[in-house]
């Protein structure tokens, strides 16, 4: 298969997935097998299908949708500028968050790994444990650890979920504290809220979206971003998630 094949069927495979792609899973593509489902040839690497992803997203600029890398993988997805005509299909408002979500979902995001009285020591008022699960069930929030420390509180992290259904790769392209810091007159938590809220609220409408197109099948567990664990962090067991 030469390259502009192997790109018909990277661009087939990425517009018809419900979910980011992995480099990984990608290669699965242009592996042919024989009855007994042996590989009969190395298919195509990692290497070529990075270029042709980067070609992709070059065909697809000026265009209404984007090619873009995700924590989890690649997929496409429309730009920021079609939202207010794609609103118009369904008016329907997206569900909004509360402050007090929105603020730990902030303080997790960015101080994690954190417990549960971590939280409440920074905000100054007790966590509903609603709010907690709220954001465990989007997929968003999981424990990645105990504290050791009596009683072995949760550790709370963001998983992948949270930085695909944001647009990112990394932890690193949130807005730094430093920046919203530096903001005059404005608290600093108010200015991430608004930053971030924007986002939250589409990533809830397509999460919400998405489920009505999935069959009734058990959710399977997020994958869990992989930031070091201080030196009083007891990890939980390692799971066998291969990511490209």
């Amino acid at each position: 298969m030469d390259n502009a094949e192997a790109k018909k069927v990277l661009e087939a495979a990425l517009l018809c997935a419900r979910e980011p792609l992995s480099i990984h899973s990608l290669k699965k593509l242009y592996v042919e097998t024989d009855d007994q489902g042996n590989p009969l040839g190395a298919g195509v690497g990692a290497d070529t299908i990075k270029e042709l992803l980067e070609e992709l997203r070059l065909d697809w600029q000026g265009r209404g949708i984007e090619v873009v890398s995700l924590s989890s993988g690649w997929r496409f997805q429309s730009r920021p500028e079609m939202k207010m005509y794609l609103d118009r299909l369904n008016p329907e408002k997206p569900q909004k968050y509360s402050r007090a979500t929105l603020e730990t979902l902030a303080i997790i995001a960015y101080r994690q790994p954190v417990t549960r009285g971590d939280i409440e020591e920074i905000r100054g008022v007790a966590v509903n444990s609603q709010t907690i699960k709220m954001l465990e069930d989007r997929g968003w929030v999981d424990t990645v650890g105990y504290r050791d420390v009596l009683g072995r509180p949760a550790l709370l992290g963001t998983t992948k979920q949270f930085l695909d259904d944001l647009g990112l790769e990394s932890l690193s392209q949130l807005p730094p504290l430093q920046q919203i810091s530096d903001t005059q007159n404005e608290n600093p938590l108010e200015v991430l809220e608004a930053r971030l809220t924007e986002n939250f609220e589409k990533a809830a409408h397509e999460a919400q979206a998405a489920e009505e197109e999935k069959e009734a099948t058990p959710d399977e567990a997020p994958s869990v971003i992989d930031d070091p664990a201080p030196d009083n962090v007891e990890p939980l067991a390692e799971t066998n998630n291969e990511q490209a």
